[in-house]
C-alpha cells in the first residue's frame, strides 16, 4: 500500500533512516553465560566493529551538542538564494541542562560514611587520594551528557579508581534475568601508529591485551600479554542515568533544533532588511555612477523627466522587503523554549517566576519535576559506587587489608539548592522539639564528618579545662604563699 505522507510507515520502513540514532546506538551487549569471548577472536572483533560504527556515533553528537556544536543547524543547507543572509546562530541548551543537574546533584560532594569510625577514616583516606569528589562530578557530568559512564579500578601504588573515556569503552553481560558483567572491553589506536589497535579485554579473573592490525582485518588478534587482575569481578565498573541510557538532553535534540532554526531566521530577516532592494517607480534622470554616489552618502534625490506636453512625472521610491511577523516568531520561539525546559524537567532560572524572595519549600516545588528525576539517576549511582567498593572490599580482602563490607557504606546525596533551614529549625523549637550535637552537625554541608568533628570538639573542651585548672591551681598556690608570708 502507498504512504498517504512521509509520516506514515509501512512495515519495511528503515527507522534508522527516519530517526537521528539508529536502535542499535544504544544496545547493552549480551551473550551466553558459557561463551568464552578471550576464546573468541572473532567475537571479540564483531563487538568492536559494531561499537565503533553503531554506538560512537551517537556518543559523538550528543558530546558536540554539549559543547555547542549543533550538527542540525550547520548541516543543511538553509538558503537557497546566494544572496540572502544565511546565519547559523547555535544555542548551548545541552550544556546549561548538563551544568545544572551536575550542580544540583553533587555540587555539595556526596557522603559516603562506614559505621566502623577506624574503618571510616581509611574510606575518607582512599577517597582523598582518588580526588573521589571530583571523579563523581565528572562521572555524573558524563551520565547527563551521553546516559553512560565508566571508571576502572586498578592497583597502582595502592588501590586506585578513576574515569574512563565513554566512546571506546563497552562492557558485555550474561543473558540472565538480573545481567551480570562478563567483560569489559577497552580499545584505542596506538599513539606512534595509527594502523595499529590495541584491545584490553578484562574478564572477572583476567587482564588479556591484544594487537590488531586494521589494515588486516581479516587476521585475527594478536594475544600480546595476559595477567591476572585479583578483582572480585569485571574491574570496569558501569554507571548508568536511567533504565535506558538516555542523556539528560537526548529526548529535546530535535526542540533544539527549531530554536536554532527560529532564531537565525530571524538574524538572517534582520540583515536582509538591512539589505533590502530599493524600488523607483517612474522616469528619472539618473545613472549608475549618481545612484552608488547617493547610496554612499545615504541621501536619494530623484529627479523626474518631463512628459510629452511638460509636465513633469511622478516619481516614487520605496524599499521592497519580505514582511515578518517578528511578535508571532519570538512568540513562537518562547514556546519553544518552555518545551525545552519541561521536557527535561529543568528550571528556566530567567523565567519571572524565580524572581523575587520565595521560601525554599516553593522553590522545591518548581523543581518538583528535577527532583523526580534526581531520585532515579540517585538510585543508578549508588547502585554503581557500591560495585565500586565492592571491587575494592574484595581486592583488600585478597590482599589481607582492612575488611570493609559495601553493604555498610551509608551514601548520601545533599540537594543544592537554597534551604529554608532557618524556618524548619524554628518550626521545630516551637513544637518542643530537640536534636543531638550529631544530627545537628550533620545538617551543615560544610562538616563531612559529624562523628570526627564532635571528637574534636570534646578535645578542645578537655584542653579548656586543663587549662582552667593548671590556673586554678597556679592562683591557689600563689594564695597559700601570700596567707603564709602574713602570718610570718
Amino acid at each position: 500500500m502507498d504512504k498517504v505522507n512521509e509520516f506514515e510507515f509501512g512495515e519495511d520502513v528503515d527507522f534508522n533512516s527516519v530517526y537521528r540514532f539508529s536502535e542499535e546506538s544504544n544496545e547493552q551487549y549480551r551473550i551466553p553465560n558459557e561463551l568464552k569471548v578471550e576464546e573468541e577472536s572473532a567475537t571479540l572483533k564483531r563487538f568492536i566493529s559494531h561499537h565503533s560504527t553503531q554506538q560512537v556515533s551517537r556518543l559523538n553528537e550528543l558530546e558536540r551538542y554539549y559543547e555547542g556544536k549543533n550538527t542540525t543547524i550547520f548541516q543543511r543547507e538553509r538558503r537557497k538564494e546566494e544572496y540572502q543572509a544565511d546565519n547559523r546562530a547555535s544555542h548551548n541548551f545541552a550544556e546549561y541542562i548538563t551544568t545544572f543537574i551536575q550542580g544540583y546533584m553533587v555540587g555539595v560532594p556526596l557522603k559516603t560514611e562506614y559505621e566502623n569510625e577506624l574503618i571510616n577514616e581509611e574510606l575518607q583516606e582512599l577517597n582523598i587520594v582518588n580526588d573521589a569528589d571530583e571523579l563523581n562530578s565528572e562521572l555524573v557530568m558524563d551520565l547527563s551528557i551521553y546516559g553512560r559512564a565508566y571508571e576502572m579500578v586498578f592497583r597502582n601504588d595502592g588501590l586506585k579508581f578513576a574515569k574512563l573515556n565513554v566512546k571506546n569503552i563497552f562492557l558485555i553481560y550474561d543473558d540472565s534475568i538480573i545481567p551480570k558483567p562478563l567483560y569489559g572491553v577497552r580499545y584505542f589506536n596506538d599513539v606512534l601508529n595509527d594502523e595499529v589497535m590495541h584491545v584490553f579485554l578484562y574478564s572477572t579473573t583476567m587482564v588479556y591485551h591484544y594487537e590488531l592490525d586494521k589494515n588486516k582485518k581479516e587476521m585475527p588478534m594478536v594475544l600480546v600479554e595476559e595477567e591476572p587482575h585479583y578483582f572480585e569481578g569485571v574491574p570496569i565498573n558501569e554507571y548508568e542515568n536511567d533504565s535506558k541510557r538516555r542523556g539528560d538532553f537526548e529526548s529535546i535534540l530535535t526542540l533544539i533544533d527549531l530554536y536554532d532554526s527560529a532564531q537565525s531566521d530571524l538574524a538572517n530577516y534582520s540583515q536582509d532588511l538591512n539589505d533590502a532592494m530599493f524600488l523607483i517607480e517612474g522616469d528619472v534622470k539618473m545613472t549608475p555612477e549618481q545612484a552608488r554616489e547617493m547610496k554612499r552618502v545615504n541621501t536619494m534625490i530623484l529627479i523626474p523627466r518631463s512628459g510629452p506636453t511638460g509636465q513633469k512625472e511622478s516619481v516614487s521610491g520605496r524599499y521592497v522587503y519580505k514582511k515578518y511577523d517578528v511578535a508571532g516568531m519570538e512568540a513562537y520561539k518562547d514556546r519553544i523554549m518552555q518545551d525545552i525546559f519541561l521536557i527535561s524537567n529543568v528550571p528556566n532560572l530567567l523565567d519571572d517566576s524565580f524572581s523575587g524572595n520565595q521560601s525554599g519549600e516553593a522553590i522545591k516545588m518548581k523543581l518538583f519535576g528535577l527532583s523526580q528525576k534526581r531520585a532515579t539517576k540517585e538510585r543508578k549511582f549508588k547502585k554503581a559506587i557500591r560495585r565500586r567498593y565492592r571491587l575494592i572490599a574484595g581486592n583488600m580482602e585478597r590482599a589481607s587489608e582492612t575488611i570493609l563490607d559495601a553493604n555498610k557504606i551509608k551514601i548520601t546525596f545533599t540537594e543544592n539548592i537554597p534551604r529554608a533551614l532557618s524556618q524548619e529549625v524554628e518550626w521545630f523549637a516551637k513544637l518542643g522539639g530537640r536534636l543531638s550535637d550529631k544530627t545537628i552537625l550533620s545538617l551543615l554541608s560544610f562538616v563531612d564528618n559529624p562523628a570526627k568533628e564532635l571528637e574534636a570538639i570534646e578535645r578542645e573542651e578537655e584542653e579548656q579545662r586543663n587549662k582552667r585548672k593548671i590556673e586554678l591551681d597556679f592562683e591557689n598556690e600563689a594564695f597559700t604563699d601570700y596567707v603564709g608570708e602574713e602570718d610570718e
